[in-house]
């Protein structure tokens, strides 16, 4: 350590001496592990941003047919944006966008996997895990399963909360 002459004379240190204290205090220094913060456990509620909104389940079905897949781009992005502003986490309604675009197999397993991670983070039993995505696999009625699972999970999610605020 190199400390100025000045200093040393304030502290009356020779030339070869060492402060063996820090200079401003006079104490050692504590230890970095006591500033550090406890670690949250993953059934504390997260902060929480706006409430989504509940979709009607058959709405959602006969518009996403009647528009030949569009609305469910539209379904997809809105409800990825909604649990990410709600909770902070996720991907989002861009990037969800961007798979169901590109790869949209992969949105089958994500959306029910951010569902039930935003029901674990509030402390709740998450109804579904990311291996709803194989209802889809269900040749004809997979996806109508797999749609009325995630709707209606979001939409019980998102009314208890509307009546707990």
């Amino acid at each position: 350590m190199i400390v100025s002459a000045s200093r040393r004379e304030a502290d009356g240190l020779n030339e070869t001496e060492e402060p063996t204290t820090p200079a401003a205090g006079g104490s050692a220094p504590e230890p970095e592990a006591a500033y550090s913060a406890a670690p949250v456990p993953a059934t504390t509620p997260s902060a929480q941003g706006p409430l989504g909104r509940p979709r009607g389940i058959a709405f959602v079905i006969l518009i996403s047919i009647i528009t030949l897949g569009i609305y469910n781009l539209y379904w997809v992005f809105k409800n990825f944006e909604e649990m990410k502003g709600h909770t902070g986490q996720g991907i989002g309604g861009v990037l969800a966008l961007v798979i169901a675009l590109l790869i949209h197999p992969v949105i089958w397993f994500v959306m029910p996997s951010e569902v039930g991670k935003m029901y674990r983070d509030d402390g709740r039993t998450g109804p579904m895990t990311g291996w709803t995505g194989l209802w889809i696999l269900l040749p004809i009625v997979g996806w109508f399963v797999w749609t009325i699972k995630i709707q209606g999970a979001l939409n019980r999610y998102w009314e208890s909360k509307a009546v707990a605020a």
